[in-house]
C-alpha cells in the first residue's frame, strides 16, 4: 500500500536531525506578487523558517533569485540560501556574468521587466495584456540567446536566459545532501525549475516532494 502524504511527513518529522528540507522562495515562502522586486516573507514564514532551522539537519532555500537576494528578503540565521537555480554552486558559471549583461542590456524587451540576476537573466511578462503577444516576443529573444549560446526556458510568466552549464536547482540539492550526509528529504516548489529539485531526491531514504499549485502553474508541475 502506497504511503500517504501525511505518513510521509509523520516520518520525515519523526527524526528532524536526518533530513534536509529544500524551499523555492517566489510562491512557495513568499506569495508571487506583480513585480518581483516587491517580493517578501510573511510573518508565518519568517516564524516557520525560524523553528524548522533548529530542528532539522539542514534548510536550504533554492531560489532563481540571487542568493544575497533571498538572504537579504528572508533574513534567518541556520539557514543555507543557494542562488539562481544552483548556478551559484558552480564555479564554471562566473565566466559568463559579462556575457549575460549585454545581452540583457541589448534585448528588445522594457527594462523594468528585466532582471539582471548576475548568473541569469529573466524577462518577466506578468503584466503584459497580450500574453500571447508577448511570448511571441520573447520567443525571437530566447531563439537569439540560443544562438549565443544561451540557455534559454519559459516559467511562470517569465523567460529565463542562463549559461549553457550543467547546474541547476537539482544538482545544488543533491550536493548539499552529499556534503550534509542525508538520505531523508522535502523538496518544495511551484514552477518547471523545482521540478529538477524533486528528481534530485530520487534514490532517497525518503523523500517527499511538494507541488505548490495555482492557476497559472506549469502543466509539469
Amino acid at each position: 500500500m502506497a504511503a500517504t502524504a501525511d505518513s510521509l511527513l509523520e516520518r520525515l518529522a519523526s527524526d528532524p536531525r536526518r533530513a534536509g528540507l529544500f524551499l523555492d522562495f517566489d510562491g512557495v515562502l513568499a506569495p508571487i506578487v506583480p513585480r518581483p522586486e516587491d517580493a517578501a516573507l510573511p510573518d508565518e514564514s519568517d516564524d516557520e523558517l525560524r523553528r524548522l532551522a533548529e530542528r532539522y539537519a539542514l534548510v536550504a532555500i533554492v531560489s532563481g533569485r540571487a542568493g544575497d537576494d533571498v538572504r537579504s528578503r528572508v533574513g534567518v540565521d541556520g539557514i543555507v540560501y543557494v542562488g539562481t537555480h544552483g548556478l551559484e554552486l558552480t564555479p564554471d558559471a562566473e565566466r559568463w556574468r559579462t556575457t549575460l549583461a549585454a545581452f540583457a542590456a541589448a534585448a528588445p524587451w522594457p527594462s523594468s521587466q528585466t532582471e539582471l540576476k548576475g548568473l541569469a537573466v529573466s524577462f518577466h511578462y506578468r503584466d503584459r495584456a497580450d500574453e500571447h503577444d508577448a511570448i511571441r516576443e520573447l520567443d525571437a529573444i530566447a531563439d537569439d540567446a540560443r544562438e549565443r549560446g544561451l540557455v534559454a526556458r519559459f516559467g511562470r510568466r517569465i523567460l529565463e536566459v542562463l549559461p549553457p552549464v550543467d547546474a541547476n536547482k537539482g544538482t545544488a540539492v543533491r550536493r548539499l545532501l552529499a556534503e550534509h550526509g542525508l538520505r531523508r528529504a522535502l523538496a518544495a516548489g511551484d514552477d518547471t525549475t523545482d521540478i529538477d529539485s524533486f528528481r534530485a531526491l530520487d534514490g532517497l531514504e525518503l523523500a517527499v516532494r511538494v507541488a505548490v499549485a495555482s492557476p497559472e502553474s506549469p502543466l509539469l508541475l
